[in-house]
């Protein structure tokens, strides 16, 4: 997507983090935005910091439920008439050993984390395809759905899960509708209020690990030392969108830039590979995948 000017954008998560930069960047780009989580006054805050004239709607939205991701597609259809990009961006985080993990843990983490994913792909997709235009969908996973770092099972499975699903997608629409393009979004450590994502853990679903703090409190340090900003990661999501890049992990060297430009539609990356030397071999993985079948599997 060449041009993103007056095409219409999707965010949930839209309260904080990459949800607000994303918004912000989009509003830049003159995109009316639909912004969607469960964090109103958030959203409120959100809106705030959009450029003057940027044209926005919110909506109260638990993405964990197919019902409210199913109405926020009604409502931004009904007041824009379209979704050009969609970014399934919602996360939460839960902390702790795997053995200690709670239902409650589980519920809550791959309600939101995963299923909001299958939910947002559910309502929208049918509807790119109706629309026959170019359109791109851009699934939030994160570094910990590469590699899995101790205490992190709960939330690391349901970020591989994401990964999983987004590459069958990715070759799922290439095959079937080449005009809607899909990005996975892989960061690492960037501060984006996740590690203070209990503030919106449903009451019903308030049984948490009792060994969590510990790991949360690792978690809150291993973000603070983190180089990246939200901001970073958004102009990165957003420049995928536009070169059609499989997988966005941090701003683009030249190098990464060329690579997207000339081979997005074919999986190219929108990541510099040199950042990280445990996550390099990871992206590799995943672009590896990104490339066409040349013939039948065989296990």
């Amino acid at each position: 997507m060449k041009s993103l000017k007056g095409r219409v954008a999707v965010i949930t998560g839209g309260g904080s983090g990459f949800g607000r930069e994303l918004a912000i960047r989009c509003a830049r780009e003159a995109m009316p935005v639909v912004l969607a989580d469960v964090d109103v006054s958030g959203m409120e805050g959100t809106l705030s910091l959009l450029a003057p004239g940027s044209t926005c709607i919110i909506q109260r939205c638990d993405v964990s439920r197919a019902s409210d991701v199913d109405e926020l597609a009604d409502v931004a259809y009904r007041t824009f008439g379209e979704c050009a990009v969609l970014f399934n961006n919602a996360g939460v985080g839960a902390a702790g050993p795997a053995w200690t993990a709670t239902l409650d843990d589980w519920t809550w983490t791959i309600g939101v984390n995963l299923m909001g994913v299958v939910h947002g792909v559910r309502a929208f997709i049918p509807r790119m395809i109706e629309q026959g235009r170019e359109c791109h969908v851009v699934n939030t996973a994160s570094a910990a759905g590469l590699v899995a770092p101790a205490g992190s099972s709960v939330y690391c499975a349901s970020k591989f899960a994401v990964v999983g699903f987004t590459e069958c997608l990715f070759h799922e629409l290439r095959a079937e509708h080449p005009q809607i393009g899909v990005s996975l979004l892989c960061p690492a450590f960037v501060d984006t209020g996740i590690s203070r994502s209990e503030r919106n853990r449903p009451q019903s679903l308030r049984d948490t690990n009792p060994q969590a703090e510990k790991y949360a409190e690792q978690l809150r340090k291993a973000i603070k030392s983190g180089k990246l900003t939200a901001a970073d990661i958004a102009s990165t999501a957003l420049d995928a969108v536009q070169t059609r890049s499989v997988l966005c992990s941090a701003p683009r060297t030249d190098r990464g830039k060329r690579r997207g430009q000339d081979e997005g539609h074919r999986g190219g990356a929108s990541t510099d590979l040199s950042a990280t030397s445990i996550l390099k071999p990871c992206f590799a993985r995943v672009l590896a995948r990104a490339e066409p079948l040349k013939g039948p599997l065989h296990f």
